[in-house]
């Protein structure tokens, strides 16, 4: 068999690992950590020994596959325990990363060191209420605290919480409790994070925490400070790399340290007789490099660089030429050794996939501006071509106005205001006195980069969704980009865009007449519906709005509606003022100002909108809509019994939505309200309380399925044992903290039933049962 040289094998060494270890994250299930580890053992020895045979492809493969299981189940094997699920128990520790505060309220990650009541092999992520003193990065402490597997909200959308918590070590959640073993520590001496922090507060210091939020994201990863307006504006015009501080910053700094070094040998001519100034130069960058990414958090896209950066420096020092594929893949490979998890996240296919589009794709630079322009050109249709797909399939979104966007905003943040910011943090140690006008500058140019982006945001097209769709159309679109964007002489380079025609075209299915769809989503304590017939679509509450600005609304419905397909919605209902049913409402009302508002307590919304009360009706498809309580003479004006009560009744059965009421407004309806000739599907009042669904109300209604809306293991003890007695002895019933999302279809000849439980739906192994 000829030989074959070293530097084509490296890519298909990397490709073929990465292949096994794609696939192990398809299985619903991992092996225990011995078996994965004789797996991959066997495949290694397998590979070693048929280095001259094709099937060491295969043996790639699965020792790539042994390699991921084995880190999956050691990372399910490190969750807490399900027995000391609510459970007090002392541990000790110190804080990683930047703690961020809110209010009195604060919460961080802490790597527990010990603890006095079982094996904390993980991180924690902790929320403390009402902290006695503000916390610091590095900081150690003695802590009390309650905690809980890291479970997540189970939705239509790609946010997956488990599977984020699995890549990133997260071993389980939980708070502080109020105890007198609450104690500050001896800090850690040597912490990155903790000169990370000086930095940033050293930059609030010169231009305050408003105007120098972005530079503190720019120069040191933080993002504390950044305001979920300034998140939607970054989403909107697709710049959100450039402020996570990407790998091309990186590569900056490390061309930054070049450059002195070449000021250096202009200043003193003979250091060139010494020491030869290439090798000078990629060593000097490579040190600004590490100490820039180190400041950065070491997030996946600056490990990548420096990985890159590494193997250009020891090619340059061992006299060796080394070409971008094979440095792109040999740090694949070092990354997918360290960490194969790391292909759970969307960073690692945006780090990757963008720099591989570069090489593939982009032609050789030429000279002059007039090159330079066409390069910048074609660099970026060429990202938001190729990295479209991605980020629909990883975010659910994705920003055509991020061409026009970073064709502006790529340049002009990389070459100037990342340098000056990074200038101002070398002169906090060498030269104090020209920080303040350095950061300045460099906060001006960035305000009024930023206000640009702000009217990019609100252009057509700044928000792209599909309904959630198969890998394959991501992998097809992919390949369409690379297609249409090879290098000159490929045949029908044009043809590459009908590979995008199945990302335009999903085909989401659509109820009959007199049918409807309803999707009880996942909002863990609160509720949130979303109601579909053949052509109109209903959203009945909206979930909690969170600390830092963030809500239910915007960061689970409306992502849940793009998977769905939905791209309008037209009545917008919000059963009454308590914050587990309208804290999104605001978001929700923002993305369609269109439709139609009905609310149970207008006094307490955030938006405007009709009262709803039991003389409203409407019509959509074979389907009747109307409001059952309150009525228009009803004596309570506020509180849960003041609830939107919506009854929706197709073809062959209804759906009510209850809302919180309790017995007082259920005793009303029973009297008020027979029931139906069709069967009936409820959600629970009042997330399943044992002071609502009380047993004459059940009996009068008898639904055929309750669904209740509540969060796992919440302090209310929702839904109660009692009321979960009551409903499966008239039907079935379903709760939203084991099952997930529930989805009901409601057909107009047939019976209404369950279609899927997003919990069990495409299970994956790191999902809690």
């Amino acid at each position: 068999m000829p030989s074959v040289s070293a530097e084509p094998i490296l890519p298909r060494v990397a490709i073929a690992t990465l292949v096994g270890v794609v696939a192990a994250q398809g299985l619903s299930q991992l092996p225990s950590p011995l078996a994965s580890a004789l797996v991959a053992l066997a495949a290694f020895g397998c590979a070693w020994c048929l280095r001259r045979s094709a099937w060491r492809w295969v043996a790639l493969v699965v020792l790539g596959a042994g390699w991921a299981m084995l880190h999956g189940s050691l990372g399910l094997e490190r969750r807490l325990a399900p027995e000391w699920e609510g459970q007090d128990m002392t541990v000790i520790g110190r804080i990683v990363d930047l703690p961020r505060s809110e209010g009195a309220d604060a919460s961080f990650v802490f790597r527990p060191e010990s603890s006095t009541s079982t094996s904390l092999r993980g991180d924690l992520r902790l929320s403390w209420f009402r902290v006695p003193a503000p916390l610091h990065a590095c900081e150690r402490w003695q802590l009390r605290v309650r905690l809980k597997r890291p479970r997540g909200l189970a939705n239509p959308g790609p946010a997956d919480a488990e599977r984020s918590a699995l890549q990133r070590g997260i071993a389980a959640t939980g708070y502080v409790r109020d105890s007198v073993d609450n104690q500050s520590l001896t800090p850690s001496n040597l912490c990155a994070d903790r000169w990370r922090e000086r930095i940033a507060s050293a930059i609030d210091a010169a231009l305050g925490p408003v105007d120098g939020r972005l530079l503190k994201a720019l120069a040191v990863g933080d993002t504390r400070a950044l305001t979920p307006a300034d998140w939607s504006v970054a989403r909107a015009t697709g710049v959100s790399h450039l402020i996570a501080i990407s790998g091309f910053h990186v590569g900056v700094a490390a061309v930054g340290g070049g450059a002195l070094v070449t000021v250096l040998y202009a200043c003193v001519p003979w250091l060139a007789l010494r020491f030869a100034r290439r090798r000078v130069q990629v060593v000097v960058g490579m040190i600004v490099a590490i100490g820039y990414g180190v400041l950065a958090g070491l997030s996946l896209p600056t490990v990548r660089t420096l990985l890159m950066i590494a193997v250009v420096v020891l090619a340059v020092c061992s006299r060796r030429q080394a070409s971008g594929l094979s440095t792109l893949s040999l740090s694949l490979l070092i990354v997918l050794a360290a960490d194969p998890l790391a292909v759970l996240s969307g960073g690692f296919w945006l780090s990757f996939g963008g720099v591989l589009l570069l090489m593939v794709c982009l032609p050789p630079p030429g000279r002059g501006w007039r090159h330079v322009l066409i390069g910048l050109w074609r660099t970026q249709c060429l990202m938001t071509a190729g990295l479209f797909p991605l980020c629909l399939f990883f975010f659910g979104a994705a920003s055509l106005v991020g061409l026009p966007a970073n064709l502006v905003a790529a340049p002009f943040v990389s070459m100037v205001v990342v340098p000056l910011t990074l200038l101002a943090c070398v002169c906090m140690l060498l030269a104090p006195v020209a920080v303040s006008p350095l950061l300045a500058a460099a906060s001006w140019a960035m305000g009024g980069q930023w206000w640009v982006l702000e009217q990019m945001a609100a252009w057509p097209g700044s928000h792209v969704s599909v309904p959630q769709g198969g890998l394959w159309r991501v992998l097809l679109a992919m390949l369409g980009a690379m297609w249409l964007f090879a290098p000159r002489g490929w045949p029908l380079r044009s043809a590459g865009t009908f590979a995008f025609l199945p990302l335009a075209f999903p085909g989401a299915s659509v109820p009959a007449h007199g049918a409807f769809r309803a999707w009880v989503l996942d909002v863990g304590q609160g509720l949130a519906v979303v109601v579909r017939t053949q052509a109109h679509v209903l959203v009945y509450d909206t979930g909690a709005a969170y600390g830092g600005g963030s809500d239910a609304g915007a960061g689970i419905v409306l992502p849940a509606l793009d998977a769905l397909g939905i791209r309008d919605i037209h009545t917008l209902v919000i059963s009454h003022g308590d914050n587990d049913h309208a804290g999104g409402a605001a978001s929700v009302a923002a993305r369609y100002p269109q439709a139609s508002v009905y609310l149970g307590e207008p006094a307490r919304s955030a938006i405007a909108g009709k009262p709803c009360d039991t003389r409203q009706s409407w019509h959509w498809e074979g389907v009747t809509f109307r409001f059952i309580h309150p009525a228009p003479d009803d004596r309570y004006r506020a509180g849960n019994d003041r609830s939107c009560v919506l009854s929706i009744e197709g073809a062959a059965s209804r759906l009510l939505l209850t809302g919180d009421i309790g017995p007082v407004a259920e005793r009303v309806l029973t009297s008020r309200e027979q029931a139906s000739r069709f069967p009936t599907v409820m959600t629970v009042p009042h997330h399943g309380s044992r002071h609502s669904s009380t047993a004459a109300f059940v009996d009068a209604y008898r639904p055929s399925l309750a669904v209740a809306s509540a969060g796992w293991r919440n302090r209310f003890h929702h839904p109660h044992p009692s009321v979960v007695t009551r409903y499966r002895a008239v039907g079935d019933f379903e709760s939203t903290d084991a099952a997930g999302a529930v989805e009901l279809a409601f057909p107009p000849t047939a019976l209404p039933f369950v279609v899927r439980r997003w919990r069990e739906h495409r299970s994956p192994y790191w999902r809690e049962p």
